[in-house]
C-alpha cells in the first residue's frame, strides 16, 4: 500500500507529520489520511512528496510485500540509540531488503547460496577461549587461511550473508545488528563508521549468527561474539607471527601497522595480544591507560582504515538486466537512480563510472 511506503520513507528521512506537510504544501490532516490509506495523492502531490522524501515516485507505488519484515533481530550498541532513530534506520533496511526480496525473485534459480552455520561449530560451548578454536575452525572451512581478509563483506556474502549498509544520522550510536529478511540471514552495518569499527562490527553479527543457542548457560552473549569477532579477524598464530610469543613492552607503531595489516582498530589488536597470551593482563592495562591518555579511545593516530562496500546486489541488478529479466527502468529503479544516471553508470561514462565506485 502507498500509504506504508509514504510512512517508511518519512520515517527514513527523519520527518514528522508537521514537517513533511511544510516541506510539501500538503496539510497535516490529508498526509496522515494518505498514511493511514484513506486517501490517495494525486499524481503532482506525490511527485511533491518524492521530493520531500528523497526517493523516486517508483518507490511510493511499488506494491508492498507482506513478507519483508526484519526478524530475530539482535542490536549492537543500540541501547541508547533514541526509538524514533531506530525507527528511520529500520525503515532504510526495509526498503534495502525488499529491493533484495525483489531481485531474488528475479532469479528462476535462487543466485545466493543459503547461510549455514558450518559443521566445525561445536553444539556447545562452554568457555571463551573455545571461541579461539571456533575462529579458527570457522576461517579453514571457509578456506580463509591466516591471512589478513581483504574484503569482509564479499567474504560474508559469498556465504550467503546478505550485507546492508545502512544509513544512519550523524553522532548517532549505532554500529549493526543481525536479523532475518524473508528467510534470508542479513547483517546491516553503518556506512559511515571506519572502516575498522566495521569490520569489527561485521564479525561480530557473525558471531550471532554462528553462536545462536550454542552458548552454555554462563556465557554472556555479547562477549562471546566481540571474543570470535577478535579470533575471526585476527587468528591468534597471526598475532605470534606478526608479535612473538611474549613480550613484555609494545610499540605503538607496531600496532598501528597491524591494524593496516588486518582492518581492526589498535585496541583491538592490543586486547588481541593479551588474548593470545603475548603479553600480561597488567601491560594490557597500562597500555590502554597510555592509548585513553594520548585520545586514541575516540580517534587512533594516522590514516583511518576505508570502510568497505558491498558490490553483490549492483551485479546481480546487471546480470538480471544481461538476462532479459528486467528492463533498464526496473534496474534504475532497483538501484534507487534516475534513468540518466543508469545510463552513465551502464555506459561507463566518466561520471557513470565515479558514481558506481561509490554506491
Amino acid at each position: 500500500m502507498i500509504g506504508i511506503r509514504i510512512t517508511r520513507a518519512r520515517k527514513a528521512a527523519g520527518l514528522s507529520l508537521r514537517a513533511l506537510a511544510e516541506q510539501t504544501g500538503v496539510s497535516h490532516t490529508t498526509l496522515n489520511k494518505f498514511e493511514h490509506g484513506t486517501l490517495t495523492p494525486s499524481s503532482e502531490q506525490l511527485i511533491k512528496l518524492s521530493r520531500a522524501l528523497g526517493v523516486r515516485t517508483e518507490y511510493l507505488l511499488r506494491p508492498e510485500r507482506a513478507e519483508v519484515e526484519l526478524e530475530e533481530v539482535e542490536y549492537r550498541k543500540h541501547t541508547k540509540t533514541p526509538k524514533k532513530v531506530l525507527d528511520r534506520i529500520t525503515a532504510d533496511v526495509l526498503d534495502q531488503a525488499e529491493r533484495w526480496m525483489e531481485l531474488l525473485d528475479l532469479y528462476p534459480e535462487f543466485p545466493i547460496k543459503q547461510f549455514a552455520v558450518p559443521a566445525s561449530v561445536p553444539k556447545v560451548i562452554t568457555d571463551y577461549e573455545q571461541l579461539e578454536e571456533v575462529a579458527e575452525a570457522v576461517r579453514r572451512e571457509w578456506g580463509l587461511g591466516e591471512n589478513p581478509i581483504p574484503d569482509l563483506i564479499d567474504t560474508l556474502e559469498g556465504e550467503g550473508l546478505l550485507v546492508i549498509l545502512a544509513t544512519v544520522p550523524d553522532r548517532t550510536r549505532f554500529d549493526g545488528l543481525a536479523g532475518k529478511v524473508g528467510g534470508q540471514q542479513v547483517i546491516v552495518v553503518s556506512k559511515s563508521i571506519p572502516g575498522d569499527r566495521q569490520r569489527l562490527t561485521l564479525a561480530h553479527e557473525l558471531g550471532h549468527r554462528l553462536l545462536a543457542g550454542r552458548l552454555a548457560a554462563d556465557l554472556n552473549e555479547e562477549t562471546a561474539c566481540n571474543r570470535l569477532a577478535g579470533a575471526f579477524l585476527l587468528p591468534r598464530r597471526a598475532v605470534h607471527e606478526h608479535l612473538g610469543s611474549h613480550r613484555t613492552a609494545l610499540e605503538w607503531r607496531e600496532l598501528y601497522l597491524l591494524k593496516h595489516e588486518f582492518g581492526i582498530s589498535m585496541a583491538a589488536g592490543l586486547f588481541r595480544a593479551a588474548q593470545a597470551g603475548v603479553i600480561s593482563e597488567a601491560l594490557k592495562k597500562r597500555l590502554f591507560a597510555e592509548l585513553y591518555k594520548r585520545g586514541w579511545g575516540k580517534v587512533e593516530p594516522g590514516t583511518p582504515v576505508k570502510p568497505e562496500h558491498s558490490v553483490l546486489f549492483e551485479q546481480l541488478v546487471y546480470r538480471a538486466l544481461a538476462e532479459d529479466f528486467i528492463g533498464q527502468s526496473k534496474a534504475a529503479e532497483l538501484l534507487g537512480m534516475s534513468a540518466s544516471q543508469f545510463q552513465q553508470n551502464r555506459s561507463l561514462t566518466e561520471t557513470g563510472t565515479d558514481a558506481a565506485a561509490h554506491q
